[in-house]
């Protein structure tokens, strides 16, 4: 059995085993997740559950943490951010290697921060207009904090 620390809104951590999840809860999160808008007539229909029972779960997933939000499905072509890009970020002094996520965080163009395994400290998703804003992006996180980086700009997302 697997423990996770899972935090809720207001911060608390709520440890949260992969027992806690049955075939139901798995059924309506996997629904949820392809589809966030999914009706409670979808969800208790797919799980056998009556639409109470469905509602009931949902509202318990949502209170422990488990769903943490719903969010809109963005062509970000259209959307006028064509370009995406992974930056991996290399500390160049590690003294202040934890202080980097908090910097970078409300950077626009920077999507998400991931701590990762390896030579680099952090993975970054961003997304921005045009080859020019990448490297203002770039720019401006090299002025923000101390760090190397290398860029893969991502070419088409599969699934």
């Amino acid at each position: 059995m697997s423990v996770r620390n899972d935090r809720n809104e207001t911060g608390d951590t709520a440890a949260t085993t992969s027992a806690d999840v049955d075939d139901k809860d798995m059924i309506i999160l996997s629904m949820l997740e392809t589809d966030g808008r999914a009706t409670l007539s979808q969800l208790a229909k797919a799980s056998g559950l009556s639409v109470s029972a469905a509602q009931t779960r949902v509202q318990k997933l949502e209170r422990r943490g488990i769903i943490r939000g719903y969010a809109a499905v963005i062509d970000h072509e259209r959307s006028g951010q064509p370009i995406s890009a992974f930056v991996s970020v290399t500390p160049l002094d590690y003294s202040k290697e934890s202080d980097i996520p908090r910097k970078l965080r409300d950077i626009d163009g920077i999507v998400s921060c991931y701590s990762v395994a390896g030579a680099p400290s952090f993975m970054l998703l961003v997304r921005v207009a045009s080859p020019g804003k990448l490297e203002e992006l770039l720019n401006l996180i090299h002025r923000t904090v101390p760090v190397s980086t290398e860029s893969t700009v991502i070419l088409k997302t599969y699934f």
